[in-house]
């Protein structure tokens, strides 16, 4: 649903439900911003200055709103003043939702839920959800940690990118960002159709369809730089059923691997290199040799530990990871 409809159906439904008396379509239509902007603007009739069609364009506007909002469950009566006006509400008893019950299970997994969001403008979308759910049911002395046995959980939003994105993912908005790989030595603009964002190992990515490219791609928030803009106009592929985000940043990150490698890591340096290490030896020089699984894309998750990892074998894994550096030195 359009953001404008969506809005004109809320300032609508608001007003039917918090309306005392019936309220004439001419009340309505006087009362709702986006009712009034259209008429001052001839958006609801075929010119500023043509009283009756524009009336008639409202009608049609009113009428197919108010359908919408029944089929969405909302009950509005229509009453029948005495001088025969017709006038429309919503009576909060006839619109009340039943009670809900749940169990202690139930609501320490929703109060978990709830608990994640930190950071961003979800943050108080999740307070505001768990004071709601302490009101439907959730007792004062269960804590959703202890009920599920877990630690208090977090998902880390730094990433400027990260709500304007989520809001364009919501939208079905194209976008433009400035993203810089990490074989590139400076950012390089973007045009995405974004599809979806996902947590993976502590960073953010969002998977689209890059319009320059003609591709899905995968983009990880932290290397895109500036602001991001939305495009007015519509997708222009499909969106997949599925969107395989961790999929595919698993496989650059060598997840899908059948052979290993050997690397020398700096001491105290890459310590996502030294989890996924299969075999670690000290050296005597501020070096230590890993051995770790091998595959597709570990030459560019490589690269970016820059001067703290040399390849020692295979072959093919250190001239990928040389011709990748050299293509940044040269940039």
């Amino acid at each position: 649903m359009a953001i404008a409809k969506a809005e004109r159906l809320m300032n609508l439904a608001l007003c039917l439900l918090g309306t005392r008396r019936p309220l004439s379509k001419r009340e309505l239509r006087d009362s709702i911003e986006a009712y009034v902007e259209a008429s001052r603007a001839g958006g609801v009739g075929s010119r500023p200055d043509s009283g009756a069609a524009s009336d008639d364009s409202f009608n049609r506007m009113f009428e197919r709103d108010k359908d919408d909002l029944r089929e969405l469950g909302l009950v509005i009566e229509t009453v029948e003043s005495l001088d025969g006006e017709i006038g429309y509400l919503a009576r909060r008893d006839s619109n009340r939702l039943p009670p809900i019950t749940l169990d202690a299970e139930e609501a320490a997994a929703l109060g978990l839920a709830a608990k994640v969001w930190q950071q961003a403008r979800l943050a108080g979308a999740a307070s505001g959800a768990l004071q709601k759910l302490r009101a439907a049911g959730l007792p004062e002395d269960v804590d959703p940690y202890e009920a599920h046995g877990a630690l208090e959980p977090r998902i880390p939003v730094h990433e400027a990118a990260f709500e304007p994105l989520m809001l364009a993912c919501r939208d079905r908005r194209p976008v433009v960002f400035d993203y810089r790989k990490a074989t590139a030595a400076r950012p390089e603009p973007r045009h995405v159709e974004p599809w979806a964002l996902e947590c993976w190992r502590g960073h953010w990515y969002l998977a689209g369809f890059d319009r320059d490219r003609g591709a899905e791609r995968v983009f990880r928030l932290s290397r895109i730089t500036g602001r991001v803009r939305s495009r007015g106009a519509g997708f222009t592929a499909p969106v997949p059923d599925v969107v395989t985000v961790r999929e595919t940043v698993a496989s650059w990150a060598g997840e899908t691997a059948d052979r290993s490698a050997l690397i020398r890591l700096r001491t105290g340096a890459g310590y996502p290199l030294r989890a996924k290490a299969t075999a670690v030896r000290e050296l005597a020089d501020g070096w230590d040799e890993l051995e770790i699984p091998y595959g597709h894309g570990l030459d560019a998750w490589l690269v970016e530990f820059g001067p703290d990892v040399v390849v020692l074998e295979p072959a093919e894994l250190r001239a990928d990871v040389v011709d990748r550096l050299r293509a940044v030195a040269k940039g």
